[in-house]
């Protein structure tokens, strides 16, 4: 029986465009991800460094461009976040029958799109439907690494069998599973956080 469940944010909640970075990157005249690239990606997003010296790295890199043009280029992925989710996680808090949690690799830059796209008065509407919200920036832990979900299991004395880990991403909830918690990996284009007591009806 399903007493908690922790949901990712991008593509569940709000809408991405996972490939809209790299295109304006590109645009840019950056064709591809580096491998030096990827990990300060990585460490921005475990809150290892801050957004000063993120884009500084960027610039360094790329001294041509600004950081007006690569924060924009960044956050090419943020899109909206429909209303009827955000009712429907409402609604789901409201009812008090399950344990709610955020888990999201994030950074400061992509939050603060978000809010900009969903206004701030929004955004905590969302954050309050959640017992706990960790974003990976906060916590310095990321997915799909197992200890973010050991970190998540241990501070709430979770049982994993009695958990269901919503992610759009397959790496995420595979790790997730081999801890023994229950999955969703959701698909965005063809599925929708608010059908899944019916999707995954069997778990309750």
């Amino acid at each position: 029986m399903i007493k908690t469940i922790i949901f990712d944010f991008g593509d569940v909640f709000i809408n991405l465009d996972k490939e809209a970075t790299l295109v304006q990157l590109q645009k840019l005249g950056i064709s591809s991800f580096s491998e030096e690239m990827l990990q300060i990606n990585i460490l921005y997003e475990i809150g290892k460094i801050n957004t000063n010296t993120f884009l500084d790295s960027y610039i360094k890199l790329f001294p041509e461009f600004n950081r007006e043009q690569l924060s924009k280029a960044w956050n090419a992925i943020i899109l909206d976040f429909p209303e009827y989710r955000l009712n429907f996680v409402e609604t789901l808090s409201e009812s008090k029958k399950y344990n709610l949690i955020l888990l999201s690799n994030t950074n400061v830059l992509h939050i603060e799109k978000v809010i900009e796209n969903m206004t701030l008065k929004r955004y905590h509407r969302f954050k309050n439907c959640f017992d706990s919200f960790y974003l990976s920036q906060e916590i310095q832990l990321r997915k799909p690494n197992s200890d973010i979900y050991n970190y998540v299991l241990d501070t709430h004395n979770l049982i994993p069998e009695e958990c269901l880990f919503i992610d759009d991403t397959f790496e995420n909830t595979e790790s997730a599973n081999h801890l023994g918690i229950h999955i969703w990996n959701i698909n965005p284009k063809r599925e929708d956080i608010i059908d899944l007591f019916s999707i995954r009806k069997e778990l309750f």
